[in-house]
């Protein structure tokens, strides 16, 4: 879906992409053109065919004098440490988000990932979304978003931000929590916090402003008890709630945890709806048809505690179009949530769901 925009400063056009091979051609088509910089930050860059074609393409550009920087968070790169060899040694620079290191609260420490995916090429288109650079999820249904307009600028500084503290254990959560407001649009980001949770927090306060209509995609459907309380109050007091959530995705034991919540969310008039096809990965929130919220961030406890996350939040109505067509598009291969059915599950599921719960800021 293409879209040009009357407004000739921060968004002047966009595309918005569900399936990842039409993502991945066309982000190899603007690689293919850069003419000054690529700036990539990204969760998961495997080794794989997806991987080497984009590798390839960023040392061509780095042999045509293009300036390229690659942050890969060191959970998700599963690459060999003689990957990136090429593009080093033609002037590219490539970081690891926080590199895993024994200690005496390692396991803790391993889940603070950089989640964020953005892409800005020559200071002039952004990307945005929750697609991957792997093999992995080539039939998952995605929701990235291209973008041409001087909002790339303010993503340039944020990329600069995770650029600048990739390695450190301390750094100024100030810069890393601020909201960053640039006309209708609100650049909202997420550190590790028990206490601070940004975007759980306005998750919360978008909930209880709803009138009409709250839409939800989410790969891992884990709201805490707050967010659970205000999906069921909003749907009580006639807000129409949508949870759009895969059938089965690629973590299990999240999908055997969030059955726990589902009966009293269906009681409460929330609608679950499962996307059948494949693995749903989009992350996008609309509020009454008017507000939307995509980028990186899951519903669930890990993405709020423990992730580096950046949502982008606007109204604006060409975009906020395209993404209910998205949205429409998800809803033509979902089944609803069968209560029934749910209640017959067997024991053993039941006990799995109460077993996982202590553990379910890790799923």
């Amino acid at each position: 879906m293409t879209h040009e925009h009357s407004s000739k400063e921060l968004l002047t056009s966009h595309e918005v992409f569900s399936d990842p091979m039409k993502f991945y051609t066309q982000f190899l088509a603007d690689i293919n053109k850069a003419k000054g910089s690529i700036n990539i930050e990204i969760y998961k860059f495997t080794e794989d065919s997806i991987g080497v074609k984009f590798r390839d393409a960023l040392v061509k550009k780095c042999k045509q004098g293009v300036k390229v920087r690659l942050l890969i968070d060191s959970w998700g790169a599963q690459i060999s440490d003689t990957f990136f060899h090429d593009l080093i040694a033609q002037g590219g620079q490539v970081r690891y988000f926080k590199k895993l290191k024994y200690s005496f609260d390692a396991f803790t420490k391993h889940h603070r990932r950089n989640h964020r995916k953005i892409i800005i090429i020559d200071d002039s288109i952004l990307y945005i979304g929750s697609a991957n650079i792997n093999n992995y999820s080539l039939n998952w249904r995605e929701l990235i978003v291209r973008m041409e307009g001087t909002l790339t600028l303010t993503f340039k500084k944020v990329f600069n931000d995770s650029w600048k503290i990739y390695e450190q254990a301390i750094f100024s959560q100030r810069v890393q929590l601020r909201q960053i407001n640039k006309g209708s649009f609100k650049i909202i980001r997420d550190v590790p916090s028990i206490t601070k949770q940004r975007l759980k927090k306005k998750y919360e306060d978008l909930i209880k402003k709803a009138k009409h209509e709250i839409v939800i995609e989410t790969p891992y459907f884990l709201p805490g008890f707050l967010l659970r309380k205000l999906l069921m109050d909003a749907a009580k007091r006639g807000v129409d709630v949508k949870i759009i959530t895969p059938k089965q995705s690629d973590v299990s034991f999240a999908d055997v945890l969030r059955s726990k919540y589902l009966g009293m969310l269906h009681k409460s008039n929330v609608k679950i709806m499962f996307y059948k096809p494949n693995n749903l990965h989009s992350k996008l929130m609309i509020i009454d048809r008017e507000l939307f919220c995509f980028g990186s961030a899951n519903f669930d406890y890990r993405s709020f505690r423990y992730m580096y996350e950046i949502m982008l939040l606007g109204t604006d109505k060409a975009l906020l179009t395209d993404l209910l067509a998205h949205v429409d598009e998800s809803l033509e291969d979902c089944e609803t949530f069968d209560y029934e059915t749910w209640l017959r599950r067997p024991r053993i599921h039941k006990l799995f769901e109460l077993f996982l719960l202590p553990f379910r800021h890790y799923l």
